[in-house]
């Protein structure tokens, strides 16, 4: 693996991990906090709002750190995509493609480049 490839999957894995703990913790202490959140699940039809809202948080903020570290990196991958697999059927495939009008589009690219970290793996410059 050359030193660019090592960097491009640094990038990736930092980048994609500050995405995942920025969601999760807006989920936490944004606009609604965990009330708001638990609220805007349930009206996706989720049963158990605060739990999941709660599950949310620790899933998203868990694998940012892991593929921030470069550590169980296909765990936080798998994590990433289970979480964006939910966020796009129930809260964004009913609004189309585009992320502009609440679409499917930015919960694609997080899961695709999820899997795509999975099978590369995390690079030499990681704890794994």
């Amino acid at each position: 693996m050359s030193d660019a490839d090592v960097a491009a999957l640094l990038l990736v894995r930092v980048v994609l991990g500050i995405v995942m703990i920025a969601h999760g913790l807006n989920h936490w202490r944004g606009g609604g906090r965990i009330e708001g959140t638990a609220r805007w699940f349930s009206g996706l039809g989720l049963r158990q709002g605060k739990l999941q809202a709660w599950m949310s948080v620790v899933t998203e903020v868990g694998a940012g750190v892991l593929l921030i570290a470069g550590l169980l990196t296909s765990l936080a991958c798998a994590a990433v995509i289970s979480v964006m697999l939910v966020a796009g059927v129930l809260a964004h495939r009913p609004n189309g493609f585009f992320v502009f009008k609440e679409g499917y589009e930015y919960v694609l690219v997080l899961a695709v480049v999820s899997l795509a970290l999975a099978v590369l793996g995390p690079g030499r410059l990681s704890v794994d």
